[in-house]
């Protein structure tokens, strides 16, 4: 992406650049901080962007069949990620063109779900047993269906009072990451926008990631699944049998 040669200055920091999961997190807020210069006094515009690790996500239609509702073609999206949020200080619509938010993937209708087959037009998914290429209704059908689901969850979010100026140039915006929130590296990206154009980007990482007991079950999970998955059910047919056993003596 090609910038246009900055009048301004931006400056950003996250509060927190890692953030610990255990048995008791049930979320956590980051704040994000920074400061804006510009020489002349023109009037800028922060968006701060934060991207969470991609995950497949899979989403079936409901149809009734004799009387059962049954899941029907089911939809495989790759690329799309697992947490997205965007925070501005006033309607996005009235910082930039829509056409220049697409190219930057700034907001939640500019976000593209694709497959590694996609083309950025028309992005095919695979379906069911076989490959299927969705498009036009279909597709946004789908898609709609995705957002809601994350927006449901608190997953995605769009905040256009969520960038706070507290101070001439200063400003500051909150990162809500619920406890449903993905395992992995976060990126932000904080823009300044002057006169409707992208004059600046700076990016911040932040790593969430499980600590103690969680994460040695985590890392030993997706290092060994078939191991993992064995030990999970012999742990369940003996809690199972446990139980069973308990119940019949007393």
């Amino acid at each position: 992406m090609d910038y246009v040669p900055a009048t301004a200055h931006l400056s950003a920091a996250l509060t927190s650049t890692q953030v610990e999961v255990t048995s008791s997190y049930h979320g956590e807020t980051i704040v994000l901080y920074g400061a804006v210069f510009s020489p002349r006094d023109q009037p800028c515009d922060v968006v701060v962007v934060v991207r969470g690790p991609e995950q497949p996500i899979r989403i079936a239609r409901k149809v009734q069949v004799a009387g059962l509702w049954l899941n029907h073609r089911p939809a495989v999206f790759q690329g799309a990620p697992g947490f997205y949020t965007v925070s501005s200080a006033r309607p996005l619509k009235a910082i930039a063109a829509p056409g220049v938010l697409q190219r930057l993937g700034i907001g939640i209708e500019h976000l593209s779900f694709q497959t590694p087959e996609a083309k950025p037009a028309k992005p095919p998914l695979k379906l069911g047993p076989r490959l299927v290429g969705i498009h036009g209704r279909d597709y946004q059908d789908y898609r709609q269906a995705v957002v809601r689901l994350k927006q449901a969850e608190r997953l995605y979010d769009q905040n256009e009072a969520g960038v706070a100026f507290v101070d001439k140039g200063l400003f500051r915006a909150q990162i809500a990451l619920p406890s449903s929130a993905p395992i992995g590296l976060y990126e932000a990206k904080i823009y300044l926008f002057q006169s409707g154009h992208p004059i600046q980007v700076r990016r911040r990482m932040l790593n969430v990631q499980k600590v103690g007991l969680e994460r040695a079950v985590y890392v030993f999970a997706h290092s060994r699944p078939w191991t993992y998955g064995i030990i999970a059910v012999l742990f369940a047919v003996a809690t199972g049998y446990g139980a069973a056993v308990i119940f019949r003596r007393s």
